[in-house]
C-alpha cells in the first residue's frame, strides 16, 4: 500500500501533509501540477495547463488513485487542499476528514471551531481522505529528491469551468505574513488606521510583518491581505505580538501556530490572555512605543 499526498510547490502546508503521509505509510507518492522538489518517493506531475482548477485537480487525483490504489489521500490544510479533497470525496462518494491532527487506524482526531475543539471521529472507508491541520505536523525536512513521472489526466471542459484566470500579488512592502519570523498584529484596540503607525514602527525594528484581526479589515483600516485568522492567513512565527486583540476564536485559529504569543491589552479579562505565553495589561498606545524605545536604546549601546 501507499499514500498519495497533494502537493503545491513551495508550500509549507504541503510539507506538513507529507509528514502525515509518512506517519501513515513509508511509501509516499505526491501529486502536483508542476515539477517541484518534494520529499516523496515518487512525484506524479499532472499536466493540467498550468492553472488552478479544483475539479481538474480532483479528476487527476481520482485517476491516480485508480492506478496506485493507495490506502489514503492526504491534502494540505489550505483552502486549495481542502477544496480539491472535497471534490475528490464527491467523485468517489467517500467521507472526508478535514484538519486532522492524529490518525489511529479508522479513528481520527481533528480540529473543529477554528481549532478550539478536538473531535474524535471514525472513518468508515477503505480509502481515507484526510487534510492535515495547519501546523499540527512539522514540515518534512527530508532533502531527498523524488522520482518524477509526468502524466496527462483525462478531464472534460466542465472540469476547468471554475479556474484561476489571474493572480495578483499583494504589495506587502516588506516581510510577508506567511514567511515572517515575527508578526506584530493589531485589533480593535488600535483605534484607527493611523493607530497602526506605532505597530509598523515596532515591526520595522523587529524586521517583522504587520497583521490584524478581522474587525480591522471590516472597518477598512487594513487590507484583507493583512488579516490573520481562520478566514485570513494562518501564521507560524517564532513570536506573535497581539496588540488590542480580544482573542476571538477565528483569530486564534490563525495565530495558534506561533511558538510564542505576547498579548498587550487593556482588558485584564481579554480572552487572548488565556492563549498567551506573555501578557502585558495596559494601554498599547503607551506600551508599544515604550518597547520600540527600549529596542533603539539597546541597539545604540
Amino acid at each position: 500500500m501507499s499514500v498519495l499526498v497533494l502537493i503545491e510547490p513551495n508550500d509549507e502546508l504541503s510539507l506538513q501533509a507529507v509528514t502525515l503521509g509518512r506517519i501513515l505509510d513509508s511509501d509516499v507518492h505526491g501529486l502536483s501540477v508542476e515539477p517541484a522538489q518534494a520529499p516523496v518517493d515518487v512525484l506524479h506531475v499532472a499536466e493540467l495547463g498550468g492553472t488552478y482548477a479544483p475539479a481538474a485537480w480532483a479528476a487527476a487525483t481520482v485517476q491516480l488513485v485508480e492506478r496506485l490504489a493507495p490506502s489514503a489521500v492526504v491534502a494540505p490544510g489550505s483552502d486549495r487542499g481542502n477544496d480539491v479533497l472535497a471534490h475528490v470525496a464527491a467523485r468517489l462518494d467517500l467521507p472526508m476528514a478535514a484538519n486532522v491532527t492524529e490518525v489511529r487506524g479508522e479513528e481520527v482526531t481533528r480540529q473543529r471551531w477554528g481549532g478550539t475543539l478536538l473531535e474524535e471521529a471514525r472513518l468508515h472507508a477503505d480509502l481515507k481522505l484526510l487534510s492535515a491541520a495547519p501546523f499540527a505536523f512539522a514540515a518534512s525536512d527530508d532533502a531527498s529528491r523524488a522520482r518524477v513521472e509526468t502524466f496527462v489526466p483525462n478531464f472534460t471542459p466542465a472540469d476547468t469551468a471554475v479556474r484561476v484566470v489571474e493572480s495578483i500579488s499583494a504589495s506587502t512592502g516588506g516581510v510577508s505574513l506567511a514567511d515572517a519570523k515575527v508578526v506584530v498584529s493589531g485589533g480593535r484596540g488600535v483605534g484607527s488606521s493611523e493607530g497602526f503607525a506605532i505597530l509598523e514602527e515596532l515591526a520595522a525594528l523587529l524586521e517583522a510583518a504587520v497583521g490584524c484581526s478581522r474587525v480591522v479589515t471590516s472597518a477598512g483600516w487594513r487590507p484583507h491581505t493583512d488579516q490573520v485568522g481562520q478566514t485570513g492567513t494562518k501564521v507560524s512565527p517564532d513570536l506573535y505580538i497581539a496588540c488590542g486583540i480580544s482573542g476571538a476564536t477565528q483569530h486564534i485559529a490563525g495565530c495558534k501556530g506561533a511558538k510564542k504569543l505576547l498579548a498587550i491589552n487593556a482588558d485584564p479579562e481579554a480572552t487572548i490572555f488565556g492563549h498567551a505565553d506573555y501578557a502585558v495589561i495596559g494601554d498599547l498606545h503607551e506600551i508599544v512605543p515604550a518597547i520600540s524605545a527600549e529596542l533603539r536604546k539597546a541597539r545604540a549601546t
